[in-house]
């Protein structure tokens, strides 16, 4: 009979879950917070450090190298421990690490507490996918997964806005102490959440036969390979979401300079306007998760299909801001870009954890993120700093177009393969545990 509490599909009841699914978001929210609050003391950092915009992108991406060295590490123990320790370790030790930014005299300090910052934010994403995963049913995964990566966009526009208006009134030092403080709030509360069962790797033997003993086998280190990189959809993914990282991190970590340079706008104000552009993107991650869903009905590939068109759009609407237009326009195709180009997180979030055995999503989220900030998230802040170094910063943002097509490019190879892997996937329950 059925649970009238907790509804078919899902782990805990719908009050509870959402609680946990609250949670879930503040942490993502604060942690793009701290991550980005940075970009919006760039100009006070490099009035009183004498930094150039290289060292200045160094400080974005400090916290993508380290998110690449320790992610994969830490979605083991998301796996095979305990997603709520895990998570709840993490936020608390990214959150002292911005308090502490607070207190740093030169540059080497100061990349060093953002080299700490990445270490707890290392598998965040891995943890948190892999819980909301659990929560809820598969046939609404990217609409759940769009709602929680819209605190992406609104961490980032909050952080890079505070950021300027705080420094601009008390001091850089003041914003980073400020911003730290509600995320180690939010971070203990999560220690007392409820959790879900670690799952066993196991596999279904086609040696069974009639013994039932034998119809689930401990899955090999090889076993465990062959999930990954058997599967052309899965790869295809990590790469294209790669490439709209590239992009998407360029756009938090220079629009505030962009608008400081070229439109000759003071440091906050340029930082309200970027993070206007930011907060149109709260749009994008949940409507692309609902018009998927809503597509994948009809059409199985949808989670791959979807984010090869947002993300075409996204490219021409970039191509005439930076290369065409000027003024208002641009501003207007900016804005409706910022809706279009974080559309692609909630499907291809969702197709690292479907084609994937459920004792392995926070893994396969690890390597996503890895693949993304090695080649995205920590290469664009810096190759957009050397070709402003260079050139300048408008052509340093007319590259960025390119970059996006060959994401969409990728996501439409994989959508062939998607339907075929996620056949292959082992059907094992997720059970609720304490």
């Amino acid at each position: 009979m059925k649970d009238p509490i907790k509804p078919e599909g899902y782990l805990f009841s719908k009050k509870y879950t959402n609680y946990i699914f609250s949670l879930l978001f503040l942490l993502y929210m604060f942690d793009y917070i701290d991550r980005m609050v940075i970009t919006s003391l760039f100009p006070f950092l490099k009035a009183e450090w004498n930094l150039t915009d290289t060292q200045c992108g160094m400080l974005v991406s400090a916290v993508y190298w380290s998110i690449v060295l320790f992610t994969f590490p830490v979605s083991i123990l998301v796996d095979r421990w305990s997603r709520r320790k895990t998570i709840g370790f993490m936020a608390v030790l990214w959150s002292l690490a911005t308090f502490a930014g607070a207190f740093t005299s030169s540059f080497r300090q100061i990349f060093t507490v953002r080299t700490a910052i990445g270490v707890g934010e290392a598998g965040y994403a891995p943890g948190g996918s892999a819980m909301i995963s659990a929560l809820y049913p598969t046939e609404k995964r990217s609409w759940r997964m769009g709602l929680w990566n819209a605190s992406i966009p609104l961490g980032s526009a909050i952080g890079i806005a505070l950021g300027g208006l705080i420094a601009a009134q008390w001091g850089w030092r003041y914003a980073l102490g400020i911003v730290a403080l509600p995320g180690l709030i939010v971070a203990i509360l999560f220690f007392f959440i409820k959790d879900y069962k670690t799952i066993e790797l196991q596999r279904n033997s086609s040696y069974a036969g009639k013994n039932p003993e034998l119809k689930k086998m401990k899955m090999s280190i090889g076993d465990m390979l062959r999930e990954f990189i058997s599967k052309p959809s899965l790869i295809y993914t990590y790469f294209g979401m790669a490439g709209v990282v590239f992009t998407t991190t360029s756009l938090l970590t220079w629009l505030p300079t962009y608008f400081h340079r070229v439109q000759g706008l003071a440091e906050s104000s340029a930082g309200i306007k970027s993070s206007a552009i930011m907060l149109f993107a709260i749009i994008g991650a949940p409507l692309g998760g609902y018009l998927t869903d809503r597509w994948r009905k009809n059409r199985i590939n949808a989670r791959l299909l979807m984010p090869t068109l947002t993300t075409l759009l996204s490219a021409i609407l970039m191509f005439l801001a930076f290369s065409i237009f000027e003024g208002q326009i641009q501003y207007f195709l900016l804005l409706a870009m910022g809706i279009t180009i974080t559309a692609f997180i909630a499907a291809t979030g969702a197709v690292t954890q479907d084609v994937i055995h459920p004792g392995l999503r926070a893994i396969s989220y690890a390597i996503a993120v890895i693949i993304q900030n090695l080649l995205g998230a920590s290469l664009g802040p810096i190759v957009m700093g050397k070709i402003s170094d260079t050139a300048n910063i408008q052509t340093a943002f007319m590259f960025l177009p390119i970059v996006l097509v060959i994401a969409a490019l990728l996501f439409f190879i994989g959508s062939f393969y998607y339907k075929r892997d996620l056949h292959q996937v082992e059907n094992i329950a997720v059970e609720a545990g304490e």
